[in-house]
């Protein structure tokens, strides 16, 4: 196969042309490496090299202008922004770093397309006047600063460029704009000198006419590659931009249009493969590369990221043998796993405090870069604070209180965790002493891996650039907006690796393959959202303006990366084009259209391959425990001091819980709640009630008492929530909507209440959370069982004693109905909440016999609509008839169930059996 680059190396030797007077200019740098090594190969005798640049080397030495760094640029575009706002309406830098990126691309775009700056400025200020949203003559304050600000973009556009251009520095537009300014001047002066562009697609405003200027002048000629395949079809869009300059340009009705090539309609070897998930495609490339090498095929090999993000998965899947190997692209430094360290420590200080939140402490000292400096004489001291937060459920430590868990032994303790007081300053200066300490740290570690030396080494230069960057203009005075600039220098910014460029296998992304050709071709992530990137618009300019004054928009960004996926499989033998099967809206969805597109084509034939990933079946072995003497004298001990309802249900629902929990005393690790957890919430409403209606027992509930309970909703759920959730964070987030929550449900209850006496009914309170005991004679049994458990309440409604158990959670009627009382032991998804208000009247009743009956059952917080929800027997399931009332039969039914179920907890033949919940 002979790449596109030696074609017109070849093409210009023909042509008798003296290399070493040339200039070649080329879309990226990396194809001037590709180009140098095809030379060799082509001129035979010792010779000067040519000029070789890229597009933005050539147009930066036109505008005679240095490009400034995006950051920079954005504190310079702030110095604007301040001195043409008025004081009062000045954002802090960290707010107004958000939308200045999107307009600073604007400005990009506008420059690079040369559009009329006053126009199209104008143009959107006079758009927001029509669409402004007050139908009031008079405007409002808020409305006339939005329409301010769109009136001054041209001023800030004058402003910022004029002072760039003093300074000779500019963005990429304006250098643009600059270098088509000067570009008769450069003519003029550089009669003789040649230039060669190779290898163009899509071109902005200025390159076509800056490239077009030349080719008239006769001092440039221009090589595409182009297929006849594309460029024939009026609909391809791989030839969409090429066709345009083919049509478009007066050159090429004069001249040779170079060329047009038939390499795609060759025989190839395509493969789709649809592999899931992320991972899944880097572990199968991995794979293949293996068996490439196997078959001496890894040469003149290249893996094209479709999502670059994968890069370090697929560094890690590479098979060791592959000895040479490249990295064109650069892995962005935001996913470097060094950058969470830095975040954690942003987050830790963003607040000037004395203490600091659990969460980020662990996170703090299990970071994997931090963990080995807390290791001393053999004792890591990081584990031992997260297990003290663990058992001790501390919310908040102060940096005394982890100096005196480390035994004073650990001096980066009162390091990271001393009061860095708010200061941009300090942190930043902080950062860099860190950096140095892991440095010397990881410089003595015998270990071949070097990874966290470069990465410490790229963050020493980050940290120094904001250091300078702070000091020069002054504008971060806060860790908050520090973090917002750390973000937007990582996300700009990139670890670059060293290889052999030219032999091996090479690994890059879609936009640095420009040019390039290759043999085998492994193109990853081929969805759509990714190839091609989907209907982004980050900018302040409409679609619709953006048509009528020629600005690119996503489907001139679909058509390049169109061209781009069939430029890679133009001249490719072998390509495998891999794509993840399941769909992710935010990380790309179904297979590309591309995919689509070839099958239709029907050019080649193309295979396709599903990869599932082999899953071990592993049996599932539920686990049994036998009850030996032991078990049976702890059994006898929980029976002496009394069985609840609770410890009941759970050994219904799974005789292993009930084993850990009450026989081995084994609970479950209470995790710190960071959101407000169910049973809190619960036990907070409960409270809350209790403090309210203590007052009423053995008394009729009074409208007017009830009204007065409303005023105070606020001030108790507040108290009982610091009682149970202690310093936890309730005035935001999720924690603010539970909070709101609870008073709601305790708002609707007394509401429910006043209306339920408005209708004519009559409430006596009897008790609030009553402890209640029983004994429970079994024959079978030497031992003395008892019973015992709290009734959230108990009241005289109309006459009729109810016993009532609340649930903030949702309960249906359906719930608390059963038809065999066998189910109540066996079902406890349906009826653990009848099983529950069952034994509580059971436990009532030896108290006082119950003559007439008494009802029992719930109130769903989540189901207030349906009130009390009483506990019914009904002949059948289908059957409307319905006893709710609960008397001696009742209770003898249930006894039999419930001696049934505390035989069986007894029972030394039959173990304690693991359920699959």
């Amino acid at each position: 196969m002979t790449s596109f680059i030696y074609d017109v190396l070849e093409d210009l030797k023909k042509n008798n042309v003296d290399f070493s007077k040339l200039t070649i200019i080329l879309p990226s740098k990396r194809a001037g490496t590709f180009l140098k090594h095809e030379l060799k190969n082509i001129v035979s005798k010792t010779n000067f090299s040519p000029i070789i640049l890229s597009i933005e080397e050539f147009v930066e030495e036109l505008s005679h202008l240095k490009q400034i760094n995006n950051i920079e640029l954005l504190f310079e575009f702030y110095k604007t922004y301040t001195s043409l706002t008025k004081k009062e309406q000045i954002e802090p830098f960290d707010s107004f770093s958000k939308w200045a990126q999107i307009l600073i691309q604007d400005f990009n775009e506008i420059d690079r397309y040369l559009i009329s700056q006053k126009q199209i400025f104008s143009y959107l200020g006079a758009i927001q006047e029509l669409n402004h949203w007050s139908l009031e003559n008079t405007k409002t304050e808020l409305i006339q600063n939005y329409l301010s600000f769109w009136n001054k973009l041209e001023e800030y556009y004058t402003t910022l460029t004029n002072l760039l251009l003093k300074k000779g520095v500019a963005y990429q537009g304006l250098i643009y704009r600059e270098a088509v300014e000067n570009l008769e001047s450069y003519i003029q002066t550089n009669t003789s000198k040649q230039h060669v562009f190779i290898g163009f697609n899509a071109l902005n405003a200025s390159e076509e006419i800056i490239i077009q200027e030349l080719l008239h002048s006769g001092l440039a000629k221009i090589y595409w590659d182009a297929d006849s395949q594309f460029i024939s079809s009026s609909n391809h869009d791989a030839g969409l931009f090429i066709r345009q300059h083919k049509t478009k340009w007066k050159y090429f009705e004069k001249n040779h249009f170079s060329w047009l090539t038939n390499h795609y309609s060759k025989k190839k070897n395509i493969t789709t493969v649809g592999v899931p998930k992320n991972i899944g495609q880097v572990k199968y490339i991995g794979e293949l590369v293996q068996r490439l090498q196997s078959n001496s095929n890894i040469e003149n090999t290249a893996i094209v990221l479709g999502n670059e993000s994968l890069l370090i998965p697929l560094l890690n899947s590479i098979p060791s043998n592959i000895n040479a190997l490249n990295i064109t692209m650069g892995f962005p430094l935001k996913d470097v796993p060094l950058s969470t360290l830095f975040e954690e420590l942003f987050a830790l200080h963003k607040h000037a405090k004395k203490s600091f939140y659990f969460k980020e402490v662990t996170s703090v000292l299990s970071n994997e870069f931090l963990r080995p400096l807390f290791i001393y004489d053999d004792i890591d001291y990081a584990q031992k604070v997260i297990d003290n937060i663990n058992t001790r459920n501390i919310i908040y430590f102060s940096k005394n209180e982890l100096l005196k868990l480390t035994d004073n032994k650990i001096s980066l303790i009162s390091f990271l965790f001393s009061d860095w007081k708010n200061s941009p300053k300090t942190t930043i200066d902080n950062c860099i002493s860190l950096i140095l300490k892991l440095k010397h740290f990881y410089s003595q570690e015998k270990d071949e891996n070097l990874l966290p030396l470069e990465y410490l080494f790229r963050f020493f230069e980050v940290f120094n650039t904001l250091k300078t960057l702070n000091s020069k203009y002054n504008y971060i005075d806060n860790i908050q907006s520090l973090f917002t600039l750390y973000k937007e220098v990582l996300s700009s910014e990139t670890l670059d690796f060293k290889g052999e460029p030219l032999n091996g296998l090479q690994i890059m992304g879609m936009l640095e393959s420009r040019v390039l050709d290759f043999e085998t071709v492994i193109i990853s992530s081929v969805n759509e959202g990714i190839l091609p990137s989907g209907k982004t618009n980050n900018s302040f300019i409409p679609f619709d303006v953006k048509l009528e004054n020629g600005l690119p928009t996503y489907k001139d960004k679909d058509a390049v990366y169109t061209y781009h996926f069939y430029r890679l499989i133009q001249r490719a033998k072998n390509v495998y084009i891999i794509y993840n099967t399941e769909t992710d809206a935010l990380k790309g969805g179904e297979k590309s259209r591309f995919i689509r597109q070839l099958e239709v084509e029907n050019f080649h034939e193309i295979k396709h391959k599903i990869i599932v990933p082999k899953t071990p079946r592993i049996k599932q072995n539920n686990t049994s425990v036998k009850k030996d003497t032991s078990v049976i004298n702890k059994l006898t001990e929980i029976a002496t001091k009394g069985f609840s309802p609770s410890s009941l249900s759970t050994y219904i629902r799974n005789p292993l819980d009930f084993y850990l929990q009450k026989v081995l005393g084994i609970k479950e690790q209470d995790d710190i709640e960071e959101t407000i957890a169910a049973n809190t919430l619960g036990t907070v409403v409960h409270n809350t009630l209790e403090e309210f209606y203590k007052p009423f027992v053995g008394h009729f509930l009074n409208i007017d008492k009830l009204k007065q309970l409303k005023p105070l909703i606020d001030k108790t759920v507040l108290k009982h929530f610091n009682d149970v959730y202690h310093e936890g964070e309730i005035s935001k987030g999720k924690n603010l909507i539970i909070f709101e929550i609870a008073k709601r449900y305790v708002q609707n209850f007394i509401d429910f209440e006043i209306n339920t006496i408005k209708q004519g009914n009559n409430i006596k309170l009897q008790a609030v959370e009553t402890k209640n005991e029983a004994k429970l004679i079994i024959p079978k049994l030497d031992v003395e069982v008892k019973l015992n458990g709290t009734v959230d309440r108990i009241d005289e409604y109309n006459g009729v004693l109810r016993i009532i158990d609340y649930k903030t959670g949702k309960v249906e009627k359906s719930k608390v109905e059963i038809v065999d009382w066998e189910d109540l032991t066996t079902d406890y998804t349906k009826y653990s909440k009848s099983f529950q208000i069952l034994m509580y009247a059971y436990m009532l009743n030896q108290k006082k016999q119950f003559t007439s009956g008494v009802e029992a059952g719930i109130i769903s917080f989540k189901n207030m609509k349906e009130g009390f929800l009483k506990f019914s027997k009904k002949p059948s399931l289908n059957s409307r008839q319905k006893d709710t009332l609960i008397n001696e039969e009742t209770l003898k039914n249930f006894e039999v169930e419930l001696i049934k179920l505390i035989t069986e907890i007894f029972n030394p033949e039959i173990d304690f059996i693991e359920k699959d919940v």
